[in-house]
């Protein structure tokens, strides 16, 4: 048709993306292009007052077989719908209702309930709703305020309004209603709200539980998207058919292969040098590296107040014996005597280990530092891959307390093979690449290249996005690769510095080359 836009037919799909989406909308709460329920599947609780809810993803895709439509399972935090006191002792981890809250305690709390929308419960039928804006300052018996020229305690006018007795006094009252005169609620007569997305950022052990429960065969995921398609009835959806939209109950059949496994090429030393991996799995056993790393100087700390400062030095003594197995050079002996300290002096205690390091060193660089962190660790891995990075220029390998405790030979196989790749080496090549077996890869020098872009959770919006591209090194193995990460603008999927002007005087050695003076 003369005239058309460009973008009419992004329109055309957001038209019938609409249409498709009007009668989940009606059944479900909408979260962007997903619906959530807790009758889908039943919620599980993440820890910290909040549960999981299920749902599911819905879009309509242009494909090359016509128009189709995309449904993923997906999964996201809710606020448990929880009495308040209740949701209070999940948020301290213990009982709220023997002694009054410390001030450090009210704010925590505080927190986890501002903007949280609540119903009251002391009133039986009745269920109005009410936003929070704070807690009280004073426990529930200190309270007063005016009302009809009268003072009166919030103890009294529950009593004497609603016949209801107050028991638990020594708790705070909710502020809810207008901040400039807001209404008091005991908290033992609140009940959070159903259906509160939880808009904050996940805790570590939420984030473990979410994974857990979403964590799926495709077996099982195939079920569970027949089900949900099953329960919407799109060939039923009175809109789709006022457009004349049809959907197929059917999953749709595109024709794959599955390419086999390459064989694996590690160090003529080994018992075994060559592997080939079954059903995706190898392992170590008999086997050395193809090119083993060097660690002359190295050091260890130890976050962990569980682990004993000897059982952390004997874990790192088999962590390098392992090494020297797997065909490393390392040496036996750190440069200085295990450090341990408490996660919240991370920053003085690597810095305190690396200073020391030197100066008993002599001018030689510490090249390696062990880790061993609290299963339970929050931001501290983050931040000791920070300050190791990007302050000391020192790498690091992390292990959690519970594989201290109990070795395991393969975690330590495992823990060795990323310290080899760390420190240079190379764990093994494809034989294939290694006989210039590989089309096009093997016919002339190449460098491959790989580039993405990982963006953060629509909810943080004031972090940036992460780029990186990666670069093959070892022609014409193609194994080793160097790497560059840089922050950029949110959610921008195109790299923000992959293309640059470059003038021909920054580069003297190229201008020689192609003048032919080189």
């Amino acid at each position: 048709m003369a005239g058309r836009q460009p973008d009419e037919p992004q329109g055309a799909l957001q038209v019938l993306d609409v249409v498709l989406r009007e009668v989940a909308s009606q059944r479900y709460l909408s979260v962007r292009r997903s619906f959530y329920s807790p009758d889908i599947r039943t919620p599980q609780r993440l820890g910290d007052g909040l549960q999981s809810w299920f749902g599911f993803y819905q879009s309509i895709r242009p494909t090359q077989m016509g128009l189709s439509l995309n449904i993923d399972m997906s999964s996201t935090a809710f606020v448990e719908p929880l009495p308040v006191i209740d949701f209070a002792a999940q948020i301290l981890g213990k009982d709220v209702m023997s002694r009054p809250l410390s001030d450090a305690n009210r704010v925590r709390v505080k927190k986890a309930l501002r903007d949280l929308k609540v119903e009251i419960t002391h009133r039986g039928s009745l269920r109005r709703k009410y936003r929070v804006f704070g807690l009280t300052a004073q426990p529930t018996h200190e309270l007063i305020f005016l009302i009809d020229d009268e003072m009166k305690s919030v103890i009294e006018y529950f009593k004497e309004m609603y016949g209801f007795t107050i028991k638990q006094q020594h708790l705070p009252c909710l502020l809810v209603g207008n901040q400039k005169k807001p209404n008091y609620l005991p908290m033992e007569a609140c009940k959070i709200v159903e259906g509160q997305r939880y808009k904050k950022r996940l805790n570590e052990k939420q984030i473990t539980s979410l994974l857990k429960v979403t964590c799926q065969r495709p077996g099982d995921k195939e079920m569970d998207i027949r089900r949900t398609v099953h329960q919407n009835g799109y060939d039923q959806d009175p809109y789709a058919k006022e457009f004349g939209i049809n959907i197929s109950d059917k999953l749709t059949s595109i024709e794959a292969r599955v390419l086999p496994a390459p064989w694996l090429k590690y160090h003529d030393t080994g018992k075994e040098s060559e592997c080939l991996p079954r059903v995706g799995q190898w392992d170590m056993k008999n086997k050395k590296v193809v090119n083993g790393c060097t660690v002359n100087h190295w050091a260890s700390i130890n976050f962990s107040r569980s682990v004993q400062e000897s059982t952390a030095s004997g874990f790192c003594q088999e962590l390098a014996q392992t090494c020297r197995l797997l065909g490393m050079e390392f040496n036996s002996e750190p440069a200085i005597p295990m450090y341990s300290a408490r996660p919240e002096q991370a920053v003085q205690a690597l810095k305190h280990v690396y200073n020391a390091a030197l100066k008993k060193l002599k001018g030689k660089e510490l090249e390696l530092l062990l880790v061993i962190l609290p299963d339970s660790n929050g931001a501290l891995y983050g931040d000791i891959k920070r300050i190791c990075e990007t302050e000391l220029g020192l790498m690091s390998q992390c292990c959690l307390a519970k594989h201290v405790f109990k070795i395991c030979k393969r975690y330590l196989a495992n823990v060795s093979l990323k310290i080899n790749v760390k420190m240079g080496g190379r764990n093994t090549v494809l034989l294939d690449a290694v006989s210039r077996r590989i089309p096009l890869v093997s016919d002339i020098p190449t460098i491959i290249f790989g580039a993405d872009v990982t963006h953060p959770e629509t909810r943080e919006d004031t972090s940036p996005s992460i780029a990186a591209v990666v670069a093959s090194q070892d022609w014409p193995e193609v194994t080793k690769y160097a790497g560059l990460v840089c922050a950029q603008a949110y959610r921008q999927e195109l790299i923000q510095d992959l293309y640059k002007t470059w003038h021909l005087d920054e580069f003297p050695f190229f201008v020689q080359l192609h003048t032919g003076s080189f």
